[in-house]
Parts: C-alpha cells; sequence; structure tokens
C-alpha cells in the first residue's frame, strides 16, 4: 500500500525520513493532489540507471532499424578485445 502524507507532515521531517526504504517511496500531497516523491537513494540509482539503459536499448533499435551501425562478428570482437 502507497506511503502517502500530506507535504506539511515534512515540518517533522525525521518521521518522514523514516517512513523511506528501498522500493517504499513516501508519495507527499500539497492540496490534496500528489505534488512529491521521496525514494531511498539505492532505488533512485537503480531507476536512474534503468532509464540510462533503455535509452541505450532505444538508440540501438533505432540505428538497427535504420540500418546503421551493422559490425561483423570480427569487427564486434576486435571492438571487445576479444
Amino acid at each position: 500500500m502507497p506511503n502517502i502524507k500530506p507535504v506539511s507532515d515534512f515540518r517533522n521531517y525525521n518521521e518522514v525520513l523514516r517512513d523511506v526504504a528501498v522500493g517504499e517511496p513516501v508519495f507527499l500531497t500539497k492540496n490534496g493532489r500528489g505534488r512529491y516523491v521521496l525514494v531511498d537513494m539505492v532505488e533512485y540509482e537503480k531507476t536512474q540507471a534503468t532509464i540510462k539503459l533503455l535509452s541505450k536499448l532505444a538508440e540501438a533499435e533505432a540505428a538497427v532499424k535504420n540500418g546503421d551501425e551493422w559490425l561483423s562478428i570480427e569487427e564486434a570482437e576486435k571492438n571487445l578485445g576479444v
């Protein structure tokens, strides 16, 4: 179940921060609407790495669809130092 609190609870931020755990963000609302999300640093870093990976995969997929940047097995092995 999501952990949702009004942003006014952040006045007592130690209590709010205690509720933040990996995989369990705290959602802060302002005037009854979602406004901010507090996440654990590990969770944030995993999310950023996932976004970067998906971005690179999208670039590769676009290159394949355009017929660009194909390497032979020999070129790939050379680039990888195999």
